[in-house]
């Protein structure tokens, strides 16, 4: 699912998901969310930004998050063995820069964008797409919306843990604006 899918918004934010309930147990029906970028994308994606600007990885995760309009933020764990694997390919090279290790684009790397052109532009034009449906959407009223619902809910559920009486009250209140959704899109 792209994190377009997702009702919580652009930046793919469940706030349920990976918690534990705090009626007891994991958050059921949430598997993986799909990537922004399928299986082997990245290599492009870094090479192309590199080909742009030298820069160290750090500046590559913002440079990636600033493309997606923060609705995509990469890890480490994904940036940096890319960059080795683009270094290990003479694709990019590395020098040290005040302490950081800065990556630029080589004529290998060049060529190898050349090839591949029309990949890399298919795999911007569809992140351009999912953000500019994100963008356009009313979603993030919707998200703030859920967000404070779930803050609500949660905070609810917490305080009254201990009363039955009042924590039952919660579930109708929910239950209710659940039948009220359903009816909506009916």
């Amino acid at each position: 699912m792209l994190k377009g899918d997702n009702p919580w918004g652009c930046f793919g934010f469940d706030p349920f998901e990976g918690w534990w309930w705090p009626w007891g147990g994991r958050r059921p029906g949430r598997g993986r969310r799909r990537a922004w970028f399928g299986s082997g994308d990245m290599k492009y994606v870094i090479l192309k930004l590199l080909k742009d600007k030298p820069m160290h990885g750090y500046e590559v995760m913002k440079a990636l998050e600033e493309q997606t309009h923060g609705c995509y933020k990469p890890s480490p764990g994904t940036v940096y063995p890319t960059l080795q694997w683009l270094e290990d390919e003479g694709l990019v090279d590395s020098e040290e820069v005040e302490g950081k290790k800065v990556y630029s684009v080589t004529d290998a790397g060049l060529e190898f964008l050349e090839e591949h052109k029309s990949t890399v532009e298919d795999i911007f034009d569809q992140v351009e797409e999912t953000i500019d449906s994100l963008i356009s959407e009313p979603i993030p009223e919707v998200t703030r919306l859920m967000g404070r619902l779930w803050q609500q809910t949660y905070r609810a559920a917490w305080k009254l843990r201990h009363d039955a009486e009042k924590k039952g009250r919660v579930s109708e209140v929910l239950e209710k604006a659940i039948k009220d959704l359903e009816e909506l899109v009916a």
